[in-house]
């Protein structure tokens, strides 16, 4: 569809307010008998209710925020090779600051290729970086 095709009535034209009974639409234009509402200026926020507890207050609110994610980081497998200690662990890790310092636990994940042979000592691993690690002549300790 361009410009330059459009019939007439392909734009609905706006409801006339306040133009006679026949219109379907007069005296009141469509806002009832008094009120609020019906007042010029007339304005209540979203969700207003008279006073009464809104909606999205009475009802009660679901999910949670998990501690234990903040608690977690993940660690891709090309970042265990930048620390330079022989063992890598969730201190080293933070000293190099591949983790933040409020992680307690860490899981290495397989992302990159590990350049050198580490060796891991409490880290959780999924089963793909376990398999890498070996491959590239690191060790695991758990």
């Amino acid at each position: 569809m361009r410009l330059n095709t459009l019939k007439p009535g392909s734009r609905k034209a706006p409801k006339r307010l306040g133009r006679g009974s026949s219109g379907g639409q007069g005296k009141t234009c469509g806002r009832g008998h008094k009120g609020q509402r019906a007042r010029a200026g007339g304005y209540h926020k979203v969700g207003f209710e008279g006073g009464q507890m809104p909606l999205q207050r009475r009802l009660p609110k679901i999910g949670f925020n998990s501690a234990k994610a903040a608690a977690t980081a993940e660690v891709r497998l090309h970042e265990l090779a930048i620390p330079g200690d022989d063992i890598i662990d969730i201190d080293s890790l933070k000293r190099a600051g591949i983790v933040h310092q409020q992680a307690t636990r860490a899981k290495v994940i397989v992302s990159g290729t590990l350049a050198r042979a580490v060796k891991v000592r409490g880290l959780a691993l999924t089963a793909g970086a376990r398999k890498a690690i070996e491959a590239a002549g690191g060790s695991i300790q758990d």
